[in-house]
C-alpha cells in the first residue's frame, strides 16, 4: 500500500536497482555529450585510420626529384639507372614507407595500387607526347604557302624550297580509292555476319578477317604487284596503290562495324519486325544509323592506319616529284613515299622537307577524323 500511495502521490519509488551504486567509469554519458575516450587519447568507436596530411605525396615527390637532378648533374650513376628511374624508385619506396608507418597496410596497398597506374599512364603518354611535340616543332620551321603549293620537280636535295603538293593529292587519291573500295564492302561483310550470318561461310569469312588483320602492309602491296602489275592488267599507278590500302582497310572496317553492330539492343530489331517492317529496311533504317557514330569510328581508324603506309606503295606506284592526277596511268607520289625519298636523300633541306610532310601528314588525318565526327554527330539517333 505504501508503494501505491507513493505512486499516487509522485514520490520517487525505491527500488534495488536504484539503490544500486554505478562506478563513474561505467556510467553512461549523459545525453548530448561526446562519447568517452580510453587513457592515450584513442578512440574507441573510431572508423577512420590515420592518414597522410596532403602535402606528404607532394613533399616526397620533391625529395625524389631533387635526387634526380642531383643524380643528373653530378653524373654519378645508381646500377646504371637513369635519373628519371632513380627518382621514380625514390618516390615509389619513400611514399609506401610513410604510408605504411602512418595508415597501415590497407591504405599501403591502396596508394601503391594508384601510383602503379598513374605510373603506367604517364609511361604511355610520355612517348606520344615526345613524338607529337618533335614532328610539330621540326614541321613547322618549314610550313609556308610554298611548301603547301609547290612540289619537288627541279629541286635539288640540298637546296632549300620545294614541297607536297604533288604528294598531297597523290594520297587524297589513293586514300579515297581505297575507301570507296573498302568502305561498302566491309560495312556489307559485317551487316552479313550479324544479321544473316549462320553456317560454314560465316565461319570462313571470320576466320580470313583475323588472318588479314595480322598481315603485314608489304604482303597487300607485294599480291597487288604481282596479280596485277607483273600481269600487266594495271601500271604502277594511284589505282594499284588504292587497292593495296584497300586490303588493308578491309579487316579493320569489317571487326569495328560487326562489333557496332552487335550492340544494338535486339529489341530495337523486334519492335520494327513486330511492325511488320521487312528486315532489310530494318537493317537500313533502326540498326545502321543507330550503330554510325561507331561505324564512323572504325572507317576512321582504317583510314588513319593505311594513311602512313609506305612499304606496299612503293611496290605499286613509287616515286615521282610532280603532280599526276591521273590514277590509272603512270607513278604517283603520296605523303609516305615523299617522307621516305625526302629522309632518304640525307641532307638537311631534305630532312626539314621530311618532317613538313610528317607534320601535314598528322594534320590530314586529324581533319579527315574531326570532319567524320561531325558527320557522325549529325547523323546520329537524336535523343527525344
Amino acid at each position: 500500500m505504501s508503494d501505491l500511495s507513493s505512486l499516487t502521490s509522485g514520490a520517487p519509488v525505491s527500488t534495488p536497482e536504484a539503490n544500486m551504486h554505478i562506478p563513474s567509469s561505467e556510467a553512461p554519458p549523459p545525453p548530448g555529450s561526446a562519447p568517452a575516450t580510453k587513457s592515450g587519447g584513442d578512440d574507441p568507436v573510431r572508423l577512420t585510420g590515420h592518414r597522410l596530411p596532403r602535402w606528404a605525396p607532394w613533399a616526397i615527390a620533391a625529395i625524389a626529384i631533387a635526387l634526380g637532378l642531383i643524380v643528373q648533374l653530378t653524373g654519378i650513376t645508381v646500377v646504371g639507372f637513369a635519373p628519371g628511374v632513380i627518382a621514380a624508385l625514390v618516390f615509389l619506396i619513400g611514399q609506401t614507407g610513410a604510408s605504411w608507418a602512418v595508415e597501415g597496410r590497407r591504405h599501403t596497398t591502396d596508394r601503391l595500387a594508384t601510383t602503379l597506374i598513374y605510373t603506367t599512364f604517364v609511361l604511355a603518354l610520355v612517348p606520344l607526347l615526345w613524338i607529337l611535340i618533335t614532328v610539330v616543332l621540326k614541321g613547322l620551321s618549314v610550313f609556308s604557302i610554298e611548301f603547301f603549293t609547290s612540289t619537288m620537280r627541279n629541286v635539288n636535295p640540298r637546296a632549300e624550297g620545294g614541297g607536297i603538293a604533288h604528294a598531297f593529292i597523290g594520297t587524297l587519291e589513293q586514300v579515297g580509292i581505297a575507301a570507296l573500295i573498302a568502305v561498302p564492302v566491309g560495312v556489307l561483310a559485317a551487316v552479313y555476319l550479324v544479321e544473316f550470318g549462320k553456317g560454314k561461310l560465316s565461319y570462313w569469312i571470320s576466320f580470313f578477317v583475323d588472318v588479314m588483320t595480322g598481315i603485314p602492309s608489304i604482303v597487300a602491296g607485294l599480291f597487288i604487284y604481282t596479280a596485277l602489275i607483273l600481269t600487266g592488267v594495271l601500271q604502277q599507278s594511284g589505282l594499284a596503290a588504292g587497292l593495296a590500302l584497300a586490303i588493308l582497310m578491309l579487316p579493320v572496317i569489317i571487326r569495328t562495324t560487326e562489333e557496332m553492330l552487335r550492340i544494338v539492343p535486339n529489341e530495337l530489331r523486334e519492335g520494327a519486325l513486330a511492325l511488320g517492317v521487312p528486315k532489310w529496311k530494318v537493317i537500313l533504317r533502326v540498326v545502321i544509323p543507330t550503330a554510325i557514330s561507331g561505324i564512323i569510328t572504325g572507317v576512321m581508324l582504317a583510314v588513319a592506319r593505311v594513311a602512313g603506309e609506305t612499304a606496299p606503295l612503293l611496290l605499286v606506284t613509287f616515286l615521282a616529284q610532280d603532280i599526276n592526277i591521273n590514277p590509272v596511268a603512270g607513278s604517283q607520289a603520296s605523303l609516305p613515299t615523299f617522307i621516305w625519298d625526302q629522309i632518304s636523300r640525307g641532307t638537311q633541306p631534305s630532312v626539314d622537307r621530311a618532317w613538313g610532310g610528317a607534320l601535314a601528314l598528322i594534320l590530314f588525318v586529324l581533319v579527315l577524323y574531326a570532319g567524320a565526327r561531325i558527320i557522325a554527330k549529325f547523323y546520329a539517333p537524336k535523343a527525344r
